[in-house]
């Protein structure tokens, strides 16, 4: 125990032999734990004349913060569009299943669903009705796509009933009376992103200024780039976003819904805006075959995740680490931005970043332990392992 018992009693981690990203960068550094948070360890060993109660020897592995996944529809047989008695059991039992891929934190995600769907499930990111009645709906059921009429606000409030844990919106800002909608979301403190749209540069700088500060899912269900148009992607390079925001966009780097070039190219024109998400949908962890993705059924081939009897793509079946070690290969960035990409810049997207997504001293003690080759070994939350290789 701590010899200043006036400060603590709570018994003390040390986690050594390990490089710890820290400050853009691995470094070999010991990483102190102590009631669920990261200490500073000179504040223990001056001030508290402080040790440690308990040596965790890291065999020179990597210590990262735990991934954060914003874009996660279920899994494991668990559809979070489905209302059931116990939506709060399906969200455990994912969250317990995606800790063997290094993530501490999600947000549980609807797809386009009717109203009372939004009732009953208690969601943080909603994959709106308001979307592009066109053909950027992706696997989103037309039937139950929405323009919005009264101004915005009404509209969500009617749709959803209430705004309570909702941290992100997903939206089409070429829709009518959007932009009243993104700047009450926004003044919500929810982060609003674009996607599933037909909407040009203006429109979507236009959005930014409102208040919108992410892409879901780059390059898909969006116009594609053009030279004298780049669309939502243009953003990446705008000149028109407000002095001091930040315009993050989602990747699902799955190796199938982008093309490494494609990849490259977002990276590379815009690094500390990419947030690695899985979009994984409930057949993520199961075998081939026919599982349900909201109101609709989705194929299984391979890797592949279809609306059924179709060739769109609906979702993955890809994991956090999975996308984190494609995205390093095939991007060639180095091993602090493909582990960055998926826990500092979602933090940051979320606001959160004081909590979680670094190992900064005082933050939250979520983190992975990696092998060289970016394999979860152990995950960890508020300094318990809970899960082991």
């Amino acid at each position: 125990m701590p010899s200043n018992k006036c400060v603590s009693d709570a018994p003390i981690t040390q986690f050594v032999n390990c490089r710890i990203l820290k400050n853009h960068r691995l470094q070999w550094e010991d990483l102190w734990v102590r009631e669920g948070k990261i200490l500073n360890p000179e504040k223990l060993f001056f001030d508290e004349e402080g040790f440690a109660d308990l040596k965790v020897d890291c065999g020179n592995k990597i210590i990262a913060p735990g991934f954060i996944d914003v874009q996660i529809n279920g899994g494991y047989g668990i559809d979070f569009s489905q209302a059931s008695g116990d939506i709060r059991r399906g969200v455990a039992q994912v969250a317990k299943k995606i800790l063997e891929h290094g993530v501490t934190s999600f947000c549980p995600t609807l797809v386009t669903s009717p109203p009372d769907i939004y009732h009953k499930v208690q969601s943080i990111h909603l994959s709106l009705p308001f979307i592009s009645l066109l053909d950027k709906r992706g696997a989103h059921p037309p039937k139950f796509l929405r323009t919005f009429k009264a101004g915005g606000v009404a509209d969500l409030m009617e749709t959803y009933g209430h705004l309570d844990n909702v941290a992100m919106v997903t939206l089409a800002p070429e829709l009518a009376n959007s932009a009243a909608a993104i700047r009450e979301l926004s003044g919500r403190g929810i982060a609003v992103s674009l996607g599933h749209s037909m909407a040009d540069l203006s429109q979507a700088e236009e959005a930014v200024q409102n208040g919108a500060m992410f892409i879901t899912h780059l390059f898909n269900a969006m116009l594609p780039f053009h030279h004298r148009d780049p669309g939502i992607v243009g953003l990446l390079t705008s000149d028109r976003i407000p002095p001091g925001r930040m315009v993050y966009y989602g990747m699902i780097a799955d190796g199938i819904h982008t093309h490494p070039a494609a990849l490259r190219i977002a990276h590379r024109a815009h690094p500390a805006g990419l947030v690695l998400v899985t979009d994984a949908v409930t057949a993520m962890g199961l075998p081939p075959g026919q599982h349900t993705l909201g109101q609709q059924q989705i194929d299984i081939q391979g890797l592949h995740a279809y609306v059924a009897g179709t060739t769109t793509l609906s979702g993955s079946i890809a994991t956090m680490d999975m996308c984190v070690r494609h995205f390093r290969e095939v991007s060639g960035c180095t091993v602090e931005a493909a582990l960055e990409a998926a826990s500092l810049h979602p933090a940051q997207l979320l606001g959160i970043s004081h909590r979680k997504g670094t190992l900064e001293y005082g933050t939250d003690a979520d983190f992975v332990v990696l092998d060289d080759t970016l394999t979860v070994r152990e995950t960890y939350i508020a300094g318990q392992q809970v899960w082991r290789k």
